[in-house]
């Protein structure tokens, strides 16, 4: 993920003005905060005054909603002092809904003040002051946009219909930023996006395809501008991936945002890059090798899945989707 220190990181955010407050802890990871945009939607819909709780990136992620953002340091102590100082210009015992389901989120917050509500996960039951079973679906094919957007379903105890994609919002400043970095790389559109980088291991197994050179290197031999934006740290694993794309320089997220709305064309792994192509509408091709396409697909208007959990799609299958839907 790409993301910039902040002077303001622990700063205690305004109060809100109208509306029953109700402060939302933020996934750690980049696509799963993507993912929680829909259930952010549905409670703001119905009249909740949000105060985002999160890593310091999610500031630039949800820079074009109006919600009151608070960035966590890094520290156990310092995020305490964070929250303790958010939870004093709140009403008293605000509820805090926890969309982590980590024992460590409901202490914090109930250490701070603040009345957590979560679903009951990792032994934490008796520290929320509302709790919810995690649904039953959970664990057969239920996507994970619907786990959150279940558990927002829960706080205002009405059916709603589950998320069937995600829009972001983004900050006018996205444009800006994206325009900045291409100038900076003296890169104009259209180009094609390569996001080869997927950090982690899944049940042991890699999550990133390994065709991303020999595609690389057929776009550019046919004319493509190709580019890929490394995030921190993850400069070197990129080159070694895309040897012949333009790295881009780093950029926060809502920069790298932004880039990717303006490509002709996204290829990304199951990664929070593809998760974020898809959010803010950009033409992605998701390819996937290890990873439950019914829990983690993006889900955009313009996202094509490849592959499954059972194993990755032939490199043939992969190039053909690629110039098809750039001759498109």
């Amino acid at each position: 993920m790409r993301s910039a220190p902040s002077s303001r990181e622990g700063a205690a955010p305004a109060a809100h003005s109208s509306g029953p407050g109700l402060v939302v802890r933020l996934p750690n990871h980049l696509g799963d905060a993507c993912m929680a945009s829909a259930a952010l939607d549905l409670l703001a819909s119905r009249g909740h005054a949000l105060t985002l709780v999160g890593r310091s990136w999610a500031r630039d992620l949800y820079a074009g909603y109006p919600w009151p953002m608070l960035p966590l340091p890094a520290g156990r102590l310092a995020r305490l002092r964070a929250l303790y100082r958010l939870a004093h210009t709140l009403a008293r015992a605000t509820p805090a809904l926890l969309l982590t389901n980590s024992f460590s989120s409901a202490l914090e917050m109930r250490l701070a003040g603040l009345r957590p509500l979560g679903y009951d996960t990792d032994g934490r039951g008796w520290l929320l002051s509302r709790s919810f079973a995690v649904p039953d679906r959970w664990g057969r094919d239920m996507h994970t946009a619907e786990y959150y957007h279940w558990l927002a379903r829960c706080v205002i105890d009405r059916p709603v219909p589950p998320p069937t994609r995600i829009a972001l919002q983004l900050a006018p400043t996205a444009a800006t930023h994206a325009r900045w970095v291409l100038d900076a790389a003296a890169v104009r559109p259209p180009y094609v996006m390569l996001c080869p980088v997927a950090i982690g291991l899944h049940h042991g197994q890699v999550k990133a395809w390994d065709g991303f050179s020999r595609l690389c290197e057929e776009l550019v031999q046919r004319g493509h501008r190709v580019v890929a934006c490394p995030g921190p740290g993850e400069h070197d694993a990129v080159a070694a991936a895309v040897p012949q794309a333009v790295l881009l320089g780093e950029t926060d997220v809502a920069g790298f945002a932004g880039l990717l709305a303006q490509a002709q064309l996204v290829v990304a792994n199951d990664s929070g890059a593809g998760h974020l192509a898809a959010a803010v509408g950009a033409h992605l091709i998701s390819v996937f090798g290890v990873t439950e396409l019914e829990r983690t697909r993006p889900l955009g208007e313009n996202v094509q899945v490849l592959g499954s959990a059972s194993g990755w799609p032939d490199y043939e299958e992969v190039r053909s989707a690629v110039f098809a839907a750039l001759a498109r």
